[in-house]
């Protein structure tokens, strides 16, 4: 075994011996199936904390022929496919972790060179005939001739230099021709494997790695249920640790593609079953500061989206005009396509939508919009809690008070329907969400609420709230319409008790009214 050719199995191991292992190993079915074929370069593009260096460590434990790692494989849900033995331990490994040789050098040409020759030394130690001079490809070529043995090829974060570099385009291209020289054409490559977080085509017109398929946030494909954790394997850690799955759902939940509905983030979802309580684990690893950059770019609607994604709606988006960098934005959209690389947004590829995930990264919005640029509309974040707490304490005046602040710092919208109205309560009442599962335009009784909050698990003693809004009519109306609509019928099955709340905004006097009453079911 060598530093990168058949490293070994230690890095996979210690996942084995982890409190909690999801076992991803069927993954390797989809590799296997891509040996030796021209379909055998492939791209996987996900956010930090989302298991890709995990599975290059399985992959390495597999495939490489250091020595018989049957043992870690046996009981897991590969050992029951046809290719399991046939390629268990047949290759030469070469695994690189990209992030590590660009930290260890200062320039593109140090950084290619240093990476050969460490290659290079492992090589020779293992085929001492076979390797002459110091050319990598050469010597790679020349073993594949001599002894028949083709490589897997495992690189993490290949991408590094295009997320810390993102102005040097002569240091990419260099990059891009090395890799395209290394990899491209080449008999020895029985398969290529590249995890990162940016998809790799468009690189302004430089398509140097065009042969490379790519599963990414956008379109995983086949991949798909290997991206994070799916539902059925987080409902048994919920059984194993006495967890609410619909408190986990909430939180962590939120991603999905056309062939899996519900994809949670992996890091966050062990995080809360090892320590037992939900929180933002997101910021254990990545700051909000990373999305702040983002958010501040002072693109037409930006903001506006925003908002209404944390109000809980979807916006339309274009991810084809994204070059795949993170320094080229010309278009709103292309921030918005680089959100949902980085795990910020969730992709709808039906609707061509995105949306803010969950709770956690709700929570990252918060902190970014917080300190941004965007300053004014912190305020209306922070009064949220006063403006629920009113609701409690059924103070109408001062509720009416709270949505008309959170107006004024969310006047940048076209105010002129209950839609809009509905994006500024969503904001005037946004601490609701620490208590309360939010649903628009809910069915229950003969129509439709508008909103309605119901009570999380754990915080049953609070009041269910069913919000009904009106536009330049009467604020008793809009309470008379949730009694004779019946909209509480949406909430049969609660037990506690429930406030019926009407808001109204008047476009002659530029006030908000509200109204608020109390509705006891009976036991």
């Amino acid at each position: 075994m060598g530093s990168y050719l058949n490293p070994g199995s230690r890095s996979f191991e210690m996942a084995l011996a982890s409190e909690i292992f999801v076992d991803k190993s069927l993954l390797i079915e989809k590799t296997n199936r891509m040996l030796g074929t021209l379909q055998r370069f492939v791209c996987v593009s996900r956010p930090r904390r989302f298991g890709k260096s995990m599975a290059a460590d399985m992959l390495a434990a597999y495939y490489g022929s250091g020595k018989d790692t049957s043992t870690l494989f046996d009981s897991l849900k590969i050992s029951g496919c046809k290719t399991y033995r046939q390629n268990l331990n047949q290759y030469d490994v070469l695994k690189i972790n990209m992030q590590e040789f660009m930290s260890a050098t200062n320039s593109m040409d140090e950084m290619i060179s240093v990476l050969q020759q460490r290659i290079m030394e492992d090589l020779k130690r293992q085929y001492p005939v076979q390797v002459m001079g110091d050319n990598l490809i050469f010597a790679m070529q020349d073993i594949y001739a001599d002894t028949g043995r083709a490589f897997v090829i495992l690189i993490d974060e290949w991408d590094c230099l295009f997320r810390e570099y993102k102005q040097d385009k002569g240091a990419q291209k260099k990059y891009l021709d090395f890799l395209r020289a290394w990899l491209k054409d080449k008999d020895y490559v029985s398969l290529a494997y590249m995890t990162g977080i940016l998809p790799i085509k468009k690189y302004g017109t430089h398509s140097a790695l065009n042969m490379f398929d790519e599963f990414s946030m956008i379109d995983p494909g086949p991949l798909a249920e290997y991206v994070g954790f799916t539902e059925k394997e987080v409902e048994a850690l919920c059984q194993k640790y006495q967890m609410d799955i619909n408190e986990i759902k909430n939180w962590y939940d939120g991603y999905s593609f056309e062939e899996v509905e519900s994809v949670y983030s992996p890091k966050s979802v062990v995080s809360c079953m090892r320590l037992g309580k939900l929180g933002n684990y997101w910021n254990q690893t990545e700051t909000f500061e990373a999305l702040q950059i983002y958010i501040d770019m002072n693109f037409d609607e930006l903001m506006e989206d925003v908002l209404s994604m944390m109000a809980g709606e979807s916006v339309p988006v274009n991810t084809g005009s994204f070059i795949n960098d993170m320094a080229t934005f010309r278009t709103e959209d292309d921030v918005l396509t680089l959100l949902i690389h980085l795990g910020y947004l969730a992709y709808d590829y039906e609707n061509k939508t995105v949306r803010i995930p969950n709770n956690e990264i709700r929570g990252e919005y918060v902190n970014s919009v917080a300190v941004s640029e965007w300053g004014e509309v912190s305020t209306a974040l922070k009064n949220s809690a006063d403006t629920l707490n009113a609701i409690w304490q059924k103070r109408p005046l001062q509720v009416a008070e709270g949505i008309r602040q959170a107006h004024f710092e969310t006047a940048h919208i076209q105010y002129n329907d209950e839609n809009a109205l509905s994006y500024t309560i969503s904001l005037a009442l946004y601490a609701a969400r620490n208590f309360y599962t939010v649903h628009r335009e809910l069915a229950g009784g003969k129509g439709f609420a508008d909103l309605v909050f119901v009570p999380r698990k754990k915080f049953q003693e609070k009041p269910a709230l069913i919000v009904e809004l009106k536009w330049d009519k009467s604020v008793r109306g809009a309470i008379e319409q949730i009694r004779q609509k019946e909209y509480f019928e949406s909430l049969k099955e609660y037990q506690g008790n429930m406030l019926l709340v009407g808001i109204n905004y008047n476009i002659r006097t530029k006030d908000h009214e509200c109204v608020i009453e109390e509705l006891k079911k009976d036991k």
